[in-house]
């Protein structure tokens, strides 16, 4: 690769270029069972589970499948928080030969049944508890089979490498699915018995579907190869200089079925050997601190939303927890305040690295240095083998210098094959082998970039150009307020307007008049907000990112315009 202004910063330990071994994913899984066989691979709610132990219970879930009639290319779905399901799910429907459909449990049945009838899933993995849900979906989408488990059923997978035999007979019985439905349990006991043969997979087969809004806001599959997660979890581990392989400790708090925790906390953290510390509900913040004080968790990729809680939970003030375990935490999904990573940073002596993804790269293609200058605003320096530029956002095929504001676009190893079944999507997104993100952006001399907004979401003001995130960062400056989402609302006299909404800090009171006084000092008065409300909680996505398009439903609906 060319030289590029962003190499002369990376880290000394960190090369420009990589070797990337031409495997599928799960050789990531068999190296660790080769080097560490007995090290735990995961640790849930107390119980742990050996990477020799994952290895051959994704193992039999992998023939299991095959039992089931899942074909080479075939598409199987995981409804699961993590979970140990979660990690054998992945790696099982891997070895397959079929393709990963991780989609979030706390959808409804219009989301699921759009994914499900999209991918075209045959079979799918799914929680117990939303059995009526999921078998609603079941009989309009045609899935085939349905396992379900519950996350009691983690407790019980170990004891099944250690149990009896039982007939043949009986066990085919219980792995058939023969009325549509299984319990996991008993399908994986069964699956220790039959003779079935696991497909040779390479690195340019299909490894996953990963859902996104895309770069064009239209919900669609992301065609991940083998080659693609391969490339960034390599990537990364190298990125992450002073970890040190088989002696790490993975907070994995971040959701696996989002393509960031997938990549960043579950592949890495397998592929150095660490232990896997698996929380189901990131939420629960006491939860989250406990087991990074019990485990020594050392690498904690996460949201800012999820730094600023801890940050300001009463004990973690008071002193009760101690979190200097950890090493690096990755932040990604939304903008990182400097005030949040100075915070943590202290509280935690580790580094808090702002970086960037999309599940069209999946993931990461920017981040942070973990020795360098960690650069306060900027989502970091491209990782190894990416290529950037910043391009006119009218052609998209003009170059602009250092300090321009343009479109963000990329090449490198881990960019998708394509959208699946849109092809109209997929040429408006690559272009010559470079992603066009969506995402504005400039760079500065030193290689650092920097995020402007999404382009669907510039707003035009009087035919002047605002951009929702830099109002967002200064409202977010004043003592008061604790979050704020800015977004354009329809006006039918001014085309559109500039509309705030504000969670104030608990405790504090904030008027119109203050936000309206903040932004006048500090921002030119057309980008400034003519309309303000104030929330308890702004809706965001699972993985932290404020969700405007529902503030503008919210605003549609409230002043009649829906």
């Amino acid at each position: 690769m060319e030289s590029r202004p962003w190499h002369k910063n990376y880290d000394p330990e960190v090369p420009v270029s990589l070797t990337y071994p031409d495997q599928p994913v799960t050789y990531f899984l068999k190296e660790a069972v080769r080097k560490y066989p007995d090290q735990p691979c995961t640790i849930f709610q107390g119980n742990t589970i050996t990477y020799q132990e994952m290895d051959v219970l994704s193992d039999k879930l992998a023939i299991g499948l095959k039992n089931l009639g899942i074909e080479k290319g075939d598409r199987v779905g995981l409804v699961l928080p993590n979970s140990p399901q979660f990690i054998m799910g992945f790696y099982g429907i891997l070895k397959a030969g079929a393709v990963v459909v991780a989609i979030n449990p706390s959808y409804r049945i219009r989301e699921l049944k759009y994914q499900f009838e999209d991918s075209g899933v045959k079979v799918l993995v799914g929680l117990r508890n939303l059995r009526e849900i999921l078998e609603e979906a079941q009989s309009a989408c045609g899935i085939e089979c349905l396992i379900l488990t519950d996350l009691e059923d983690a407790d019980e997978l170990p004891g099944l490498l250690k149990e009896n035999s039982i007939s043949r007979e009986k066990l085919r019985e219980k792995a058939s699915c023969s009325d549509g439905q299984t319990e996991l349990i008993p399908f994986l006991r069964a699956s220790f018995e039959l003779d079935t043969e696991l497909p040779e997979l390479s690195s340019e087969d299909v490894a996953i579907f990963q859902y996104s809004g895309g770069t064009t806001g239209v919900s669609k599959a992301a065609i991940g190869l083998h080659r693609n997660l391969i490339a960034n979890t390599i990537q990364f581990s190298r990125w992450l200089v002073g970890l040190e392989e088989g002696k790490e400790v993975v907070l994995a708090a971040i959701p696996l079925f989002h393509v960031y925790g997938m990549v960043i906390a579950m592949n890495m953290g397998i592929a150095i050997g660490a232990s896997l510390v698996l929380i189901p509900n990131p939420r629960d913040i006491t939860d989250v601190l406990e087991n990074i004080q019990h485990y020594k968790a050392t690498l904690f990729p996460g949201v800012p939303n999820m730094y600023g809680t801890i940050n300001r939970y009463p004990d973690v003030l008071a002193g009760k927890y101690d979190l200097r375990s950890i090493k690096g935490c990755i932040s990604g999904s939304a903008p990182l305040l400097e005030e949040t990573r100075e915070t943590f940073e202290r509280l935690t002596g580790g580094k808090l690295l702002e970086g960037y993804g999309l599940s069209e790269a999946p993931t990461a293609t920017h981040c942070n240095p973990m020795l360098g200058e960690n650069r306060s605003g900027s989502i970091g320096l491209p990782l190894p083998d990416i290529d950037c530029r910043i391009v006119d956002l009218e052609t998209g095929e003009v170059e602009l210098a250092e300090g321009e504001i343009g479109e963000l676009i990329i090449k490198g190893p881990t960019i998708m094959k394509g959208y699946h079944n849109m092809p109209d999507q997929t040429d408006l997104t690559l272009r010559d082998g470079w992603l066009y993100t969506g995402d504005i952006a400039w760079m500065d001399s030193d290689g650092y970039f920097y995020l402007v907004d999404r382009k669907k979401d510039l707003m035009k003001i009087g035919g002047l150009q605002v951009w929702p995130r830099e109002v967002e960062e200064v409202i977010a400056l004043h003592p008061k307020v604790l979050e704020v989402g800015v977004a354009g609302v329809t006006d039918p006299e001014r085309g559109e307007r500039v509309k705030a909404w504000i969670v104030p800090k608990p405790g504090e009171t904030l008027t119109l008049k203050e936000v309206k006084s903040w932004c006048r000092e500090r921002i030119a008065p057309y980008k400034a907000p003519t309309l303000i409300a104030f929330l308890d909680k702004l809706p965001r996505t699972t993985v932290g990112k404020v969700l405007r398009r529902e503030l503008v439903r919210m605003h549609n609906e409230s002043s009649g315009t829906l």
